[in-house]
């Protein structure tokens, strides 16, 4: 930072903000800080007395703010067409949705990004859905100016891949199974069914078909891998617990599919079962569901669905990952997904 004549001011970058007085009429800034001064600024600056300005030196090693938080920009969206970028506006550049999807953040990079100090990304969380139109992130540099050599390091700690992605989420088939005898047997009304549906018509899934059985393993079973070979997603209601009546982890082990967790460290929601079934060169979800899921607003199952209806195949660690934000507070007003829980 130097002081320098006005009148050699072009090209130049402002440290700070140039306020003009209008009495009466106006009072802000005629030009903010990181401005590059240009040959029509000069006599709009002297208008208002400043014959001399404290400015940065440019050279061919430096960038300017604005010029930087693009780079940021395009580390973390590699000039994806899901992504919109807003900016740069004074050092700050936006990244906006361009589309619904599950956002995927490279937590690792965007940390080794972060740790290199003098710049910044801020994001929402990630493997949360989103909403074409939402703000994801946001990127500047702290300083005005900044070494080009900083700026390629950041690329290359980066990499090639962008640092956030965005997964469509894909309207699937899905079968329900509600087991219980009492339901089986018509002595209560099925619950869980209509909860089911409501939570899989906000992804605009369609449901093929639901079977509802008493707490018979062997029907659990044949059940499940015939709605395996109709569906893409098979949900399976009831009969979670450590109850001896309770069949449904033993029947869904029964069909030979590959159990990733029998629990999961989430209230409500812990005794939460999920397993992949492979079905004629398919890989199909299925899902063992508790009874919170049929009266708590948000559940474990709330935080798995989008990701599996977005194609992931998640792992044990995927889910023990869920255990830091996984209590749910049951607020009085729930604003889930804009809240702790999940993250």
């Amino acid at each position: 930072m130097r002081l320098i004549n006005t009148v050699d001011a072009v090209g130049h970058v402002l440290c700070h903000d140039m306020t003009r007085i209008i009495p009466g009429k106006e009072k802000g800034p005629l030009f903010r800080k990181g401005h590059v001064v240009t040959e029509e600024d000069i006599p709009l600056l002297l208008s208002i007395g400043k014959e001399h300005l404290y400015v940065w030196e440019m050279n061919d090693n430096m960038l300017h703010e604005d010029d930087a938080a693009a780079v940021l920009g395009d580390i973390c969206t590699g000039g994806s067409s899901s992504f919109e970028l807003t900016g740069p506006k004074e050092g700050k550049m936006e990244i906006i949705a361009a589309a619904d999807g599950l956002l995927k953040i490279d937590r690792d990079r965007l940390n080794a990004v972060n740790s290199m100090g003098e710049m910044m990304i801020a994001t929402v969380h990630g493997d949360f859905p989103v909403k074409k139109g939402d703000r994801l992130a946001g990127t500047r540099i702290i300083p005005l100016v900044i070494e080009k050599d900083k700026m390629d390091k950041a690329k290359a700690i980066a990499g090639a891949k962008p640092i956030l992605s965005l997964l469509p989420i894909r309207a699937l088939n899905y079968g329900i199974i509600t087991t219980g005898s009492e339901v089986y047997k018509g002595l209560i009304e099925d619950k869980f069914g209509p909860v089911l549906k409501a939570k899989m018509d906000e992804y605009h899934c369609t449901l093929t078909r639901q079977i509802i059985l008493d707490d018979d393993m062997e029907k659990i079973t044949k059940a499940v891998l015939d709605l395996s070979s109709e569906c893409d997603v098979v949900l399976v209601s009831g009969g979670m617990s450590v109850d001896p009546d309770d069949r449904t982890p033993g029947a869904i082990r029964n069909t030979g599919a590959d159990i990733v967790t029998y629990g999961a460290p989430v209230l409500p929601g812990a005794m939460f079962l999920l397993a992949y079934l492979e079905v004629e060169g398919r890989t199909v979800p299925v899902m063992g569901l508790p009874g919170c899921v049929m009266y708590a607003r948000r559940t474990v199952f709330d935080l798995a669905l989008p990701r599996i209806l977005a194609g992931e195949r998640l792992t044990a660690s995927d889910i023990s990952q869920l255990g830091e934000g996984g209590l749910c507070l049951n607020c009085a007003d729930c604003h889930f997904p804009n809240c702790g829980f999940g993250k």
